[in-house]
């Protein structure tokens, strides 16, 4: 079936339209700029040595058990990440600095599934599509070393941003619709009285009415701030909620860089005047600094309008295309495979990760591994510390891709130390947003022989109660 005329013609005249390359140069910039501070952060607070040498076991994303940390090289695997942020802050050698950092944050991120965070799945992805965008078309040094700047860039690569920080944003409040969150107030009514130490607000957070406001206006503000962002309108009110918004969750909770890689990135909703101001801001800053400008010349160039001036090629390649395509279609259809399991989602985290579901549970466990030599009949309870650290055992205690892969581990381990067929049992206890513990995982089954695969995982014990909604 051929598409309609007019929908071709629009399509035809939106992917030749152009605007101004500040907006993606500001991005760039401060994309770049946070990176390389988390990065540092990271390294500073000697998380590399805690959470990837130390360790002598670490938790695996299916498929990916062939990810591990490089010994001492992993200091050099940051070091290089680190290097290509600042490339692609500088907007040097850029398809090559955005291409290593996204090998490298994501080959980082692998090493071990006890570190995932959505931003940091956010941060791949978003540098996964940086390398298709001409982000370095205007105040770099590719620019200075090769031609002179772009000032005009495809309108579709400033909105690719816009969109992925919009998928973002509405899922998280889509998952925020449950019954746990809306009528419960849970877990935020379960931290938020934890918080009462903090100064002047202190007092109010123990306040069940403060739980429930902020249940309620964090699922508004996800599912609506995208909009509201985008129309010029409301544009400035908007972002003035993401500034708040982001500072008071960066207040109450322990959740790093993410509410200022949040906040920056939603400038890339503001027209070009702002951002060629914040580029004329960075240039006296520069100077003031004695550094040479990348470039010298962007307080003295006119704001381009988007039919002036000189442009990179806007219509994309057939095989950008496609790839974006898909790109995008991953992320609107991955946060819905849960639907393709059965059983309650926040228990058995089928589905779970990679769908923008965020702080939306309190959840905590307890595991005692079980190994019978299958030959002899001899039994023996393992010492999980004699393989995990604290913070992998507690994540592991309530996450069931972990138990299966760590019992695993224990058979091929006690293998090795000498029983012929080793069995691994589990008697393990999970407490989910404020309810009882409850029996996690069937007992009587021997995990060793289960297969570890995507597969519905029908040795969980099911949930006693039901959480409705998304």
């Amino acid at each position: 079936m051929s598409m309609p005329m007019g929908i071709k013609e629009r399509l035809s005249t939106y992917f030749q339209s152009t605007t101004s390359a500040a907006p993606l140069a500001v991005f760039r910039i401060f994309f770049g700029i946070l990176m390389l501070i988390s990065l540092a952060r990271f390294a500073a607070l000697g998380w590399i040595e805690k959470l990837y040498l130390e360790p002598s076991f670490h938790f695996t994303f299916y498929g990916f058990g062939w990810v591990k940390p490089l010994g001492g090289y992993t200091y050099l695997l940051f070091v290089l990440c680190g290097l290509a942020a600042l490339m692609i802050t500088l907007g040097y050698r850029y398809r090559l600095a955005v291409a290593v950092f996204f090998c490298s944050f994501t080959y980082i991120e692998l090493m071990d599934k006890t570190t995932y965070l959505n931003h940091y799945y956010f941060v791949s992805v978003m540098s996964f599509l940086l390398f298709f965008l001409p982000a370095a078309a205007y105040y770099s040094l590719d620019v200075r070393r090769k031609s002179e700047p772009a000032p005009l860039v495809p309108r579709w690569s400033i909105d690719a941003i816009k969109l992925l920080l919009a998928i973002v944003y509405f899922y998280a409040g889509l998952a925020k619709l449950n019954s746990d969150w809306l009528l419960e107030a849970k877990p935020l009514r379960i931290w938020l009285a934890t918080k009462d130490s903090i100064p002047l607000i202190g007092s109010l957070l123990k306040e069940t009415w403060v739980a429930y406001a902020f249940s309620w206006s964090g699922a508004f503000y996800d599912l609506f701030i995208p909009f509201l962002l985008w129309y010029r309108p409301t544009r400035g009110l908007a972002f003035v909620a993401v500034v708040i918004f982001h500072l008071l969750t960066r207040i109450l909770f322990p959740i790093g860089m993410f509410p200022y890689i949040m906040i920056v990135s939603t400038l890339i909703f503001f027209g070009p005047a702002v951002h060629e101001r914040i580029l004329r801001a960075i240039t006296r800053l520069g100077e003031w600094l004695g550094m040479v400008p990348v470039s010298s010349s962007v307080s003295k160039v006119p704001l381009p309008s988007s039919h002036s001036g000189d442009a990179i090629a806007t219509n994309p390649s057939t095989l950008k295309i496609g790839i974006l395509t898909c790109f995008f279609a991953l992320q609107l259809l991955i946060p819905f495979r849960y639907q393709l399991y059965p059983g309650e989602l926040f228990w058995t985290e089928q589905g779970f990760r990679f769908s923008w579901r965020v702080m939306l549970m309190e959840k905590a466990g307890y595991a005692q591994f079980k190994v019978v030599d299958g030959e002899s009949g001899r039994q023996f309870y393992v010492d999980n510390s004699e393989f995990l650290n604290p913070f992998q055992e507690k994540q592991m205690a309530f996450q069931p891709d972990f138990i299966l892969e760590y019992a695993h581990y224990l058979a091929e381990t006690y293998r090795e130390r000498g029983l012929k067929s080793p069995q691994v049992y589990v008697e393990s206890y999970v407490a989910l947003n404020g309810r009882g513990s409850q029996p996690f995982v069937d007992p009587t089954v021997d995990l060793a022989q289960v297969e570890i695969s995507l597969k519905h995982k029908n040795w969980l014990l099911p949930f006693s109660d039901e959480i409705k909604g998304f």
